[in-house]
């Protein structure tokens, strides 16, 4: 029996995910009373047992203590039985925007700042999170992107990226994105905003990125970014870090940062054990 843990942060997709575990031949169950835990392990274990597939949630209520739950899973696994540990996660500033949206309040902070809360559910939780087998992020993920890297793993039985490396053109006007862990520069280049024939099309069109990448520079930045990027990834995944932002920007978004974001993708897709993802966040703003 396939037997996974399914917790994390409140409001960073665990319910998502269990639907998504469901809908691949998963028995789910969430939410079960602490004591009926180790029982309900027990019974599906038995001999003769048709189910094969188990996830169970379990995440941080006010009206039960987290700690007893772990307790019952150390049990568990002290008496023979396997399971993993599916990790949801997401930055702060993502769940207090996704409780704003959604006009709800946290489980820990009913009398109190949502971020409040946020915090405290961050220390119950940061033992399981350790212990986890996998850690998703979805702070940058689309819905069709967790399902994707929830097959990958559940279903087709693939390596696990621990790491995800989200590669992200933008305008330096529109603002320096917020989650970025590096940021590039790549205004050392001619603009190509300034040739008319060019200026009403992007870095996704051929004729921009034939002329920005016939500068010399641009091929190197490409090279020697890469490079550094190959360095620095195997440390961040050493060091535990689940998700990275790598931000390029030019001054509006369109040219020759989509050019040299989609050629570091070209360059670094499939390269190694982490996922890699792009985006291009300024290609909709006016000229």
């Amino acid at each position: 029996m396939r037997f996974v843990i399914v917790t994390g942060m409140s409001g960073s997709g665990k319910i998502t995910a269990m639907r998504m575990l469901e809908d691949v031949g998963f028995y789910c169950v969430d939410n079960l009373p602490v004591p009926l835990i180790e029982k309900f392990v027990e019974l599906l274990a038995m001999p003769g047992s048709e189910v094969t597939k188990v996830a169970l949630g379990l995440d941080v209520r006010a009206d039960q203590p987290f700690e007893d739950a772990q307790k019952i899973l150390e049990k568990l696994k002290g008496n023979g039985y396997n399971f993993e540990i599916l990790f949801m996660e997401a930055s702060t500033q993502v769940l207090l925007k996704r409780y704003k949206e959604s006009r709800r309040m946290h489980p820990l902070s009913l009398e109190g700042r949502v971020e409040d809360g946020i915090n405290k559910e961050r220390e119950i939780l940061h033992d399981i999170k350790k212990k986890a087998e996998y850690v998703i992020d979805t702070s940058n993920l689309l819905t069709r992107e967790l399902k994707e890297e929830l097959d990958r793993i559940f279903v087709k039985n693939e390596e696990y990226n621990s790491l995800m490396v989200n590669i992200l053109s933008f305008g330096f006007k529109h603002g320096i994105p917020a989650d970025a862990d590096l940021v590039f520069d790549v205004r050392f280049l001619p603009n190509p905003f300034y040739i008319d024939e060019l200026k009403y099309k992007t870095g996704n069109d051929k004729e921009v990125q034939d002329y920005v990448m016939s500068f010399s520079e641009a091929e190197e930045f490409v090279d020697k970014l890469s490079d550094m990027l190959n360095f620095l990834i195997p440390n961040y995944v050493k060091e535990g870090k689940y998700q990275l932002v790598v931000g390029i920007g030019c001054t509006g978004g369109k040219h020759r940062s989509v050019t040299l974001a989609n050629k570091l993708y070209d360059r670094m897709k499939n390269k190694g054990n982490y996922g890699i993802k792009i985006a291009h966040r300024d290609l909709g703003q006016g000229i």
